[in-house]
């Protein structure tokens, strides 16, 4: 029993002395508060990831494979998938998530076309 309290005192001696460094930390990120309504406006990624991508004439020319947000850029990038089937022969490429508009319930890649999608560089994922 004596070691039992021994260590439960030791812990919170611990415990605490951490609380007290922590509390004069100074505090280097800076919180801003978001309006719900301005979060009400925008979409969530699980809903966009796996959603189909047209052109202006309503044809479906690829899916979103991914959104990816960079350390150094504050612009999010779609990696859009363009053909393939159950993920055989797919061609990935980037897009800025900013080229791609709601209308409706689709998002639509102003001028794009499958074929112009295939002509850019194919994205292969590092990690």
């Amino acid at each position: 029993m004596k070691l039992f309290n021994t260590l439960a005192s030791g812990a919170f001696l611990l415990l605490s002395s951490t609380l007290v460094f922590a509390q004069g930390a100074e505090q280097t990120v800076v919180l801003t508060e978001i309006a719900p309504m301005t979060l009400a406006t925008g979409y969530r990624t699980s809903k966009v990831i796996g959603s189909a991508v047209y052109n202006d004439a309503k044809e479906e020319i690829g899916k979103v494979d991914d959104l990816i947000i960079t350390s150094k850029d504050i612009v999010p990038y779609a990696i859009l998938s363009i053909g393939g089937f159950l993920g055989l022969g797919k061609h990935n490429v980037v897009v800025p998530a900013s080229s791609l508009e709601v209308v409706g319930e689709m998002l639509i890649l102003h001028g794009g076309s499958k074929e112009s999608l295939k002509a850019l560089p194919s994205y292969v994922y590092t990690y």
